[in-house]
């Protein structure tokens, strides 16, 4: 069974004038991975958003991953 995909797998860490550091958290491998973006829209998406959207959430993750 998979497990969804929420928010608090995500950290936000405010890395200077308008760039974040998005650090994933997998809840199966126990495993992060870390990405500095500048991507303000798909944060506004994610992290600003009060519901984000799973296809803003996988498209987080994936950015992360590679």
């Amino acid at each position: 069974m998979k497990n969804p995909i929420l928010i608090t797998d995500f950290t936000f860490t405010f890395n200077g004038h308008g760039h974040y550091k998005v650090t994933y958290a997998s809840p199966i491998a126990r495993r992060e991975w870390s990405m500095i973006t500048d991507d303000m829209p798909l944060i506004d998406a994610t992290k600003n958003s009060e519901n984000p959207k799973k296809k803003d959430l996988i498209i987080l993750k994936n950015r992360c991953k590679s």
